[in-house]
């Protein structure tokens, strides 16, 4: 029992001198997860009575390490066999003379895992001379002809353009080595560059002139070329109902001019200023109309169908400026210096006249937004509010605004022939110039809207966004813009997070699989790694590409409305 009692509490003691560092020399300890001090004891009955006995004890293994020094240092498991330290002096059960010739503690060696790693690389002339440039590019930089471009290599690449396939382009390095072996030197090249570019300002500077001459050549040799169906507008559509109002505006103000003259109404003044305006308001817009279907140039790639939109502004402003403007003028100073009418009688023929006219031409504007409109899916009110056609929109308004002048007029004048009172007439007048204001005033708003680039409709962007996002190469889609050109004609924009697993399956399912996992086979180094990568990543990214060309075809052709797409990858 006391040897018991003895060793249980030599074992407490040395747990305490364990705890305060004072380890035995030559014995290593280490702490584990936390849970306390492990220290190998090889005697087996006195490691049951130290309090620590149930921590866990891990044996240690042979471990290689190598140090930041570049030294291979080798730790083995401590066993029985190390119980001799160096110097030959033996270590006693307590440790004491083994402590103090024990040498100093030495930390354990620091681990360094080596990554291998790409060595950046610094892309100099070597790798831009690899990129592609197009024939016109290379006649133009390099001052050459075609038939030099004969004998250069021809690349086929995927064109961006939806009418073309595919198209050809060279080296650029290729084409560079081509001009100084035509022009001999670097120097003679930059002197034909220089030569070319000043001729090039100095037609610039001359272009009026040159067009004035090709004018004049032109309509002296007759024109070869065919006309264009410019012409052909003119007679459906739009463009009908205003060649329509045009001639019947222009005849009830010749009309209701001669009336004016031979009453001195203020009325028939203000409805044969209203027609005159009606009449230049008209021409403007077939002005306008006949310039929107010209064909897209360099100078504007998204051509000019808002040629139809700022012909309505100015003829808005036109209508409140010279129609509601003189109309009151003539109202106001009616009113201040009132003097009878003559006989009313031609007036009230020539407004009867203009009321069947005028109300003609409304219903042919009628008609021609209806059918628009159920083309396009949206109601009349619609179609009027949202100016999908400005034309037609200024001509169904400004003649429902003659209707509502004549009636008005008609009435005044009544008034003034019942009455002798020539203010009533006057009064006609302001009214038909407020009329007059208040169309304008719309005219001014709508086209406004729709040339600041408005929003399309929240359904038709919900079905083009529901459209890309049920295409499995796409993951998100962000910032979709989509807004109207004019002439129901939308320009889309979206940035598309692709999936990459898709696209680059799209690419592996036009390989060769077998072939594919020979050259992986046949990878042994890192510089074949690369050359492996690069040409594989280079074919990624035009898959990539050709995907993006997809998803612009499919949106356009599933919404004819959609003329330009932009798609940014993100």
């Amino acid at each position: 029992m006391l040897p018991a009692l003895a060793a249980q509490r030599r074992g407490w003691g040395c747990l305490y001198q364990l705890l305060r560092g004072r380890c035995p020399a030559g014995v290593p300890f280490s702490r584990a997860g936390g849970h306390g001090w492990q220290v190998p004891v090889r005697l087996g009955s006195f490691s049951r009575l130290l309090p620590c006995n149930h921590l866990p004890l891990s044996p240690t293994s042979q471990v290689r390490v190598y140090t930041s020094d570049g030294q291979k240092n080798s730790t083995g498991a401590h066993d029985a066999s190390s119980s001799v330290p160096e110097g030959g002096v033996p270590r006693t059960a307590t440790g004491r003379v083994a402590a103090s010739q024990a040498p100093p503690l030495i930390p354990p060696p620091i681990q360094v895992k080596v990554k291998a790693v790409l060595k950046k690389r610094e892309y100099g002339p070597k790798y831009t001379k690899n990129n592609f440039i197009t024939g016109v590019r290379a006649i133009n930089e390099f001052c050459l002809k075609s038939s030099d471009l004969d004998q250069l290599r021809k690349i086929r690449r995927r064109s961006p353009h939806d009418d073309t396939e595919a198209f050809t382009v060279f080296l650029r390095s290729d084409v560079e080595a081509k001009s100084l072996e035509v022009w001999g030197s670097l120097e003679a090249l930059l002197r034909e560059r220089k030569r070319r570019k000043e001729a090039e300002i100095e037609y610039r500077e001359n272009l009026f002139k040159n067009q004035k001459l090709l004018k004049e050549y032109k309509d002296f040799l007759g024109e070869t070329k065919p006309r264009s169906s410019a012409t052909a507008v003119f007679l459906r559509g739009p463009g009908k109902v205003v060649m329509v109002a045009i001639c019947i505006n222009g005849l009830n103000f010749f009309f209701k001019l001669l009336a004016w003259v031979y009453t001195g109404s203020a009325t028939m003044f203000s409805e044969a200023i209203h027609s005159l305006a009606d009449t230049c308001n008209q021409a403007l817009l077939a002005l306008g109309i006949s310039q929107s279907v010209r064909t897209p140039d360099p100078s504007h790639p998204y051509g000019f169908t808002n040629m139809r939109y700022i012909a309505s502004l100015i003829s808005g402003v036109g209508i409140f400026m010279m129609g509601a403007g003189l109309s009151w003028y003539h109202g106001v100073m009616g009113l201040l210096h009132p003097h009878p009418i003559e006989s009313l009688l031609w007036a009230y023929c020539i407004l009867a006249g203009s009321l069947v006219s005028e109300g003609a031409t409304l219903l042919v504007a009628i008609n021609e937004i209806r059918r628009s409109a159920r083309a396009g899916g949206l109601s009349f009110y619609q179609y009027v509010i949202q100016a999908r056609d400005p034309s037609t929109n200024v001509v169904l308004l400004e003649d429902t605004a003659a209707v509502l002048g004549v009636t008005l007029a008609a009435t005044c004048m009544g008034l003034t022939s019942l009455t002798g009172n020539p203010c009533y007439d006057s009064l006609g007048s302001l009214g038909v110039g407020t009329l007059l204001g208040a169309v304008s005033a719309f005219l001014i708003y709508t086209n406004t809207e729709a040339l600041l680039g408005r929003s399309i409709q929240p359904d038709q962007l919900q079905r083009l966004t529901e459209l890309l996002e049920s295409d499995p190469a796409v993951r998100a889609i962000h910032d979709v813009k989509a807004t109207e050109m004019g002439m129901s004609q939308v320009r889309f924009k979206a940035e598309v997070d692709f999936d990459g697993r898709v696209v680059t399956r799209s690419y592996l399912e036009k390989q060769d699989i077998e072939q594919l996992l020979q050259e992986i086979q046949q990878v042994k180094t890192l510089e074949e790694l690369e050359v492996f990568m690069l040409k594989h990543g280079e074919n990624i990214i035009d898959t990539l590409g050709a995907e993006v060309d997809r998803l612009e075809k499919e949106l356009k052709q599933r919404n004819p409305e959609v003329r330009h797409v932009d798609l940014e990858i993100l």
